[in-house]
């Protein structure tokens, strides 16, 4: 079952409705690339290894 036919399913399961038309289509088939964007960066994105605090930056500045 391709990923637009799933879509749709699992919208018609959770909400009994279906996509009212070829817009809605067409949005629910763009999901495929951002996903796709999101998975290729997974694992890249770190926080820093420090939490940034207000006491760190009032230290930093002191004079």
């Amino acid at each position: 079952m391709s990923f637009l036919a799933e879509t749709e399913a699992m919208i018609a399961a959770w909400h009994g409705i279906a996509p009212p038309n070829a817009a809605a289509r067409v949005m629910a088939a763009d999901l495929v690339a951002t996903i796709r964007a999101f998975e290729a960066v997974r694992g890249q994105m770190r926080f820093e290894d420090e939490p940034a605090s207000f006491e760190a930056a009032l230290q930093e500045t002191k004079e």
